[in-house]
């Protein structure tokens, strides 16, 4: 199979390959992972808006269905990061050794077959609707206003969810994360807008929740509208292109997309996961604790969202120079966004600590549902800097073409540690035990992980450590 040359030359191309090779490490990283902190926040926002707006009904068992149904729409953001990571590292390590073309065949097969896996997933729920939601812990009070919100969130809007993640990747690891950033914060804003206009204007009373899945879906369908726009536009300066056929790439290629794309988003569906056992066990005990600890779960993410932006940028700068050779980079870029991730995480758990009340009642009255959600977030804050360190750790496994070493984590971290830590403090403390189990399982984690990462390291370059 030739290997024919992509257009990438010129002022744009030349800027790029500039950015992965020469600017300051600290410049490159805050270029790259400033617009994708940005995207993160906002998509962060919308989906507190959701709840937030929802929690102004004071119902309750609607902000416990929104919750719910947030763990499926956020499996299928696992299928956007299986495509997106897979195919998008390896895009960038591709175009680290200059083979530009088969790069270009990887992106178009990536996004094709990323199509093809939002519509299947689409189906199964659409067919397994009520087992599923069931199986997520929905009660008879409670799905009524799950089926409202999964129908257009993950049935209907479920494809321009999964492609706008992939999408997202492509065009970040391409070196056009502002582009790739305006996407989903654009998508953010107008589901922000929408939120209250089908909510609370259009649809009539108890059905609020449909309101914000329609919202959300036609949000996701807009950033999928701009997505295809970018890709056309900066078709002559990069790999990227809408595909008009699929592609035939290397065996080898496929193989590689799957070793680093399987285990990220078997990271998020384990992620998913948990959540979806911290919901079962939390309304065991009352669907007013499912209620608090839905709430906790999207409040602690704004720090989180912010590392992960942080290591989203880190990824294709890490990726380009581990393919280059250029190790001694490499490292810096490591190093760089560790010590971001962790200053903010030590700000937000003083912050968590200090305001935890005010935050958890900005999303609901309700006296009971806001006293324990002040409890649990003040517990769960304490994992924020060692669930950081587990995430910026997968991340650069997958930038440096560790496929296994980021499956072995991802599997530890929630098989091994997370998941039976719950049942057994659940056990033992109940709702205490459950919150608490996040920061106990994150530090066994991250000692973990750090030994893994010593023997990667002495693997990548033996003569130096």
């Amino acid at each position: 199979m030739t290997d024919e040359k992509k257009p990438t030359s010129g002022p744009a191309g030349e800027a790029k390959t500039a950015l992965f090779e020469t600017v300051a490490v600290p410049r490159a990283l805050t270029r790259m992972a400033i617009p994708t902190i940005i995207s993160q926040l906002i998509t962060l926002i919308y989906n507190m808006a959701d709840t937030w707006f929802i929690g102004r009904t004071n119902n309750p068992y609607m902000v416990a269905a929104s919750s719910l149904v947030l763990t499926v729409f956020l499996m299928a953001g696992a299928l956007g990061n299986l495509f997106g990571v897979g195919g998008g590292s390896l895009v960038v390590r591709l175009l680290g050794r200059k083979e530009e073309g088969e790069a270009r065949r990887v992106a178009s097969w990536t996004l094709c077959c990323a199509a093809f896996a939002a519509l299947l997933f689409s189906l199964v729920c659409l067919l397994f609707m009520d087992p599923l939601l069931r199986l997520l812990g929905a009660s008879d009070r409670t799905i009524g206003y799950a089926r409202q919100y999964l129908i257009f969130v993950v049935v209907i809007g479920g494809i321009a969810n999964v492609l706008d993640t992939t999408m997202s990747f492509m065009l970040r690891n391409a070196g056009y994360a502002r582009e790739a950033a305006f996407g989903l914060s654009m998508g953010g804003v107008l589901n922000i807008a929408l939120d209250p206009l089908f909510m609370f204007v259009l649809l009539p009373d108890g059905y609020q929740v449909m309101g914000a899945g329609l919202a959300t879906m036609l949000s996701n369908v807009a950033s999928l509208l701009y997505f295809v726009f970018m890709y056309r536009k900066v078709k002559s300066a990069s790999v990227l292109e809408i595909p008009r056929r699929i592609e035939k790439i290397l065996s080898a290629s496929r193989r590689n997309i799957f070793s680093i794309g399987v285990p990220a988003a078997l990271s998020v569906f384990l992620f998913d996961l948990t959540n979806i056992v911290i919901n079962r066990l939390s309304a065991s005990h009352g669907d007013l604790e499912l209620a608090a600890i839905g709430i906790v779960q999207k409040v602690e993410r704004f720090p989180l969202n912010i590392g992960i932006g942080i290591c989203l940028g880190m990824i294709p700068l890490i990726a380009y120079n581990y393919a280059a050779g250029n190790h001694a980079r490499m490292k810096a870029f490591f190093t760089a966004a560790r010590v971001a991730g962790l200053a903010v995480s030590a700000v937000s758990v003083l912050l968590y600590y200090a305001f935890a009340p005010r935050l958890i009642s900005a999303f609901i009255a309700d006296e009971t549902t806001v006293e324990l959600g002040t409890a649990f977030l003040r517990a769960r804050c304490f994992a924020t800097p060692f669930m950081f360190l587990s995430f910026n750790m997968v991340n650069f496994m997958q930038a440096v073409d560790r496929g296994k070493e980021s499956f072995y984590l991802a599997a530890i971290r929630q098989l091994a540690l997370n998941i039976p830590l719950l049942f057994v403090m659940n056990h033992f403390f109940g709702m205490t035990g459950i919150v608490w189990t996040q920061a106990v399982a994150d530090i066994l984690n991250v000692i973990i992980s750090y030994i893994i990462y010593a023997r990667v390291i002495r693997n990548i370059y033996p003569q130096k450590t």
